[in-house]
């Protein structure tokens, strides 16, 4: 439902979509971190705080995004190198307009917890932070090295990240509750089905492999109901379960969003 609503939208507003808009927080922030080092006062003047936009600061509302993340120059270019290339690898993913909206709803969700908030404070960090969750959440394996050294998955980064929002969901304070879900809220709306394809399609997997298991060896785990590729002749191919079809229905990575869904010996469009 969302990711047709998406499609409407950008049919009439995809004109509008501002590309390479990671390049521009990037450049804002920067911009504000070598002024700020001659004027300590400006970041002061550009964070979100409610109380100040009640008192005529309206552009604290847009500045807040450019406030840079830390005062330390060498974990700040670490850090927007890693904010570039995954930033952009989400735009070249889903499309300028998609990557505007997934930004835009991080964005309003943010402030619209600062107003509900009692200090009426935001952050530009956990927006950001979620541009890393949905990187991880389509590049799994890719591998980092901390520190130029040590190797190490994203996706055990991501957990660990999905940890602590989710101590913070538990224990937090209200404020920080609020201002967690509310900067998931984005990552949550654009992956939403596939979590759900994950879930439901992983359980019928688990099942089928348990038969299989138990009846012979089989050549191979895992055929595409569409192209009939299999895990073994194609093994870096990404094959899922559809959770909408009867049976147990695979498909691979090329198939899996664009195939008839059989249901009860009847086709349905995808």
């Amino acid at each position: 439902m969302f990711d047709r609503l998406l499609t409407r939208l950008q049919r009439h507003l995809g004109r509008y979509a501002i590309p390479n808009l990671t390049i521009l927080l990037i450049f804002g922030q920067v911009a504000v971190f070598v002024l700020s080092s001659g004027n300590p006062e400006l970041i002061g003047n550009i964070v979100m705080d409610v109380g100040a936009v009640k008192r005529g600061d309206w552009h604290r509302l847009l500045t807040f995004l450019f406030v840079p993340v830390g005062s330390h120059p060498v974990w700040a270019f670490f850090y927007y190198w890693l904010f570039y290339m995954m930033g952009t690898a989400l735009e070249q993913y889903w499309g300028t307009f998609r990557y505007n909206m997934f930004l835009l709803i991080g964005y309003i969700s943010t402030l619209i917890a600062a107003f509900i908030l009692p200090n009426g404070f935001a952050t530009n960090a956990f927006l950001q932070g979620t541009v890393f969750l949905a990187f991880a959440f389509l590049n799994p394996d890719f591998t980092l090295h901390l520190f130029f050294i040590l190797p190490v998955k994203i996706k055990w980064l991501a957990m660990l990240t999905w940890i602590g929002y989710g101590l913070g969901v538990i224990v937090g304070t209200w404020p920080l509750k609020l201002t967690i879900i509310a900067s998931v809220l984005n990552f949550l709306l654009f992956f939403a089905g596939d979590i759900r394809y994950r879930i439901l399609g992983g359980h019928r997997h688990m099942k089928r492999q348990f038969r299989q298991l138990s009846d012979k060896p089989a050549e191979y785990f895992h055929k595409c109901t569409i192209c009939q590729i299999t895990d073994k002749t194609h093994p870096q191919m990404d094959f899922r379960y559809c959770a909408d079809c009867d049976g147990d229905l695979c498909y691979c990575a090329d198939h899996i969003r664009n195939h008839e869904h059989v249901t009860s010996g009847k086709s349905m469009s995808h």
